[in-house]
């Protein structure tokens, strides 16, 4: 039986996610706890990396994360950042964040509207004179890099950030008790071997979002029980409410 569920992501900032409806709904606890976060890297790991970021007229922002380190980043190296540098954004959320730092009516701010960096592109092409400079995580692969460059745009990738491991405390250890867990990458399926390296799954169910996430959990030698998205269940709690529904009907 499922009556307890670890989400390995922060607590949604709304009460209207529907996470709280599903715990209503199939009579289970949700505790939110993000097994990994993301940590800046120094200017002195940045400049290893013989990219200036004042060479660029324009920034290219896939997350919020990568607004916090671009800007922390610069005010370590006491860069003044231009006031005609263009931003260029995969959301309209993101790019409001920007605000945090610049006067947002000042810049010149431009966002696509799914979050995927293809369906920027055709704006960043509008704007073909610009020198890019594209913020990423240290894991990445060559796809924003292999884009950019059929565009025949001017563009640098570097990275800013790193996600790592949120390790668990001795009293979290102790109460690890779930029916069932959580994870949206990778990362979060080594945090979880590195925090619980005898970790025995029996009747613990995993779910996983994206396939690399569901890789990752098989790798591990551990069983997968519900992946997400699916072609019926494109997000995780459509999936996840789903499966509790079922789960249901068999205790009947």
């Amino acid at each position: 039986m499922i009556k307890k569920i670890l989400v390995s992501q922060p607590k949604p900032a709304s009460d209207k996610s529907p996470y709280y409806d599903i715990a209503k709904e199939s009579e289970v606890e949700l505790v939110f706890r993000p097994f990994i976060k993301v940590e800046g890297i120094t200017a002195k790991e940045f400049r290893h990396q013989k990219v200036n970021i004042l060479d660029h007229t324009a920034v290219v922002f896939t997350s919020r994360h990568a607004i916090d380190h671009f800007f922390k980043l610069a005010k370590e190296m006491r860069l003044n950042i231009p006031e005609d540098m263009k931003y260029f954004c995969v959301t309209e959320t993101i790019a409001l964040y920007i605000q945090k730092y610049v006067q947002y009516r000042k810049r010149k701010v431009f966002f696509g509207s799914t979050g995927k960096i293809q369906d920027l592109v055709p704006t960043m092409v509008k704007h073909k004179s610009e020198k890019y400079l594209v913020p990423l995580s240290d894991v990445h692969n060559d796809d924003v890099k292999n884009l950019l460059d059929s565009k025949k745009l001017q563009h640098t990738e570097c990275f800013m950030y790193r996600t790592v491991s949120n390790d668990f405390t001795e009293e979290e250890v102790k109460n690890f008790d779930y029916d069932m867990l959580i994870f949206f990458s990778p990362t979060g399926i080594q945090a979880l071997m590195k925090n619980f390296p005898e970790f025995k799954q029996d009747d613990i169910r995993i779910a996983t979002f994206g396939p690399s996430t569901a890789k990752a959990v098989e790798e591990c030698g551990l069983r997968l029980d519900l992946q997400a998205p699916s072609p019926q269940y494109p997000s995780m709690t459509g999936a996840l409410k789903a499966y509790l529904q079922e789960q249901n009907k068999k205790k009947k």
